[in-house]
């Protein structure tokens, strides 16, 4: 068993084969058990940094012929506090990522959904949404569980806006996704009809109001913990597939 940093398979494959993180093998699995990515697939990588999630998106869709496109949002590498976009602040890792990769530094707490969805491909929006996104861990369990809820449910508003909130609790829309006038006024989610939704949690009560809604949205909405999630970490995926029309 290996505690948080400690070098074990995961961070040394990494190591040999290049990725710049050991959450690369994560999204491979993702990939390998759901294919979400295919050649031509538009990828919104939210919570970027390193990079990891950006190298895989880009293997995942092919020779360069086949089209496609992934798109990094993380505000980790900003300079300022302030909101900005900039591709010159985030670092695409140079192995296995080509042409089809960017990424900009916002944050997508702040971000409106029109200002996410110009960032598409002929402004269509995504068809694939990642959200590997994850809070300053404090060590609180509950208040941990709480942040990363709050990020989730952000990522969920982001993908399918309006949609998400008919299903939440009164309170809920209230506290997590109504509260914010500019983000409420734009109602439609940046994922496309049919298109894909991976959402990182920790462990929690949360997790079912996350199922809850997700599951008459799409077609199919499961949890996973990826093989190379650390023995010492409570982070599960729910993989939400086909975005219902």
């Amino acid at each position: 068993m290996s505690g948080a940093g400690t070098p074990d398979f995961f961070y040394r494959e990494a190591q040999r084969l290049g990725y710049v993180a050991r959450s690369a093998f994560k999204l491979l699995q993702i990939q390998k058990q759901h294919k979400l990515i295919t050649p031509g697939s538009s990828v919104l990588d939210l919570g970027c940094a390193p990079g990891a999630w950006l190298q895989v998106a880009c293997q995942s869709l092919g020779p360069l012929k086949n089209g496609g496109t992934v798109v990094g949002i993380d505000l980790k590498v900003c300079s300022s506090p302030a909101l900005c976009i900039s591709e010159q602040k985030v670092k695409v890792p140079p192995l296995y990522c080509d042409a089809r990769v960017h990424a900009v530094c916002a944050d997508v707490m702040k971000l409106p959904k029109n200002q996410v969805r110009a960032l598409s491909p002929r402004h269509k929006g995504f068809s694939v949404v990642l959200s590997d996104m994850c809070p300053l861990v404090s060590g609180i369990t509950t208040r941990d569980a709480a942040l990363s809820a709050e990020l989730g449910m952000q990522a969920l508003d982001l993908a399918v806006g309006r949609a998400a909130a008919t299903h939440l609790d009164e309170d809920i829309k209230t506290d997590r996704l109504l509260n914010d006038s500019v983000r409420a006024a734009d109602d439609n989610g940046i994922l496309q009809p049919g298109g894909h939704l991976v959402i990182k949690l920790l462990e929690s009560e949360d997790n079912k109001e996350f199922s809850r809604i997700c599951k008459p949205l799409f077609r199919k909405a499961s949890w996973l913990r990826p093989k190379a999630t650390r023995s010492s970490s409570r982070e599960i995926y729910l993989i939400c597939q086909g975005l219902r029309s």
